[in-house]
């Protein structure tokens, strides 16, 4: 194998290794859980995702409120689901 080819499987193989630790460039948060330990806590709290398709000046509504009332969109949106539910 040339030089450069070597070099070309040297990156690749970086590449996917940061990508597999979650090394992305720009950082994140390294006490972030994993996406399947998220989800494992999210099943044993009896969670289920569940997607909806809104309007773009509603989601900043809510985001809006999730953030004046300092807790999470999830939360938020299943309490007011429940208000709207029950009226």
């Amino acid at each position: 194998m040339k030089k450069t080819g070597l070099a070309k499987s040297d990156a690749k193989k970086l590449m996917n290794g940061m990508g597999a630790r979650g090394g992305a460039i720009g950082g994140g948060e390294a006490s972030a859980p994993d996406r399947r330990e998220q989800r494992e806590r999210d099943r044993a709290a009896g969670l289920v995702p569940f997607a909806v398709k809104l309007n773009g000046d509603l989601v900043k509504e809510l985001q809006n409120l999730a953030a004046a009332g300092e807790r999470d969109m999830n939360e938020l949106v299943g309490e007011l689901l429940k208000k709207g539910m029950a009226g």
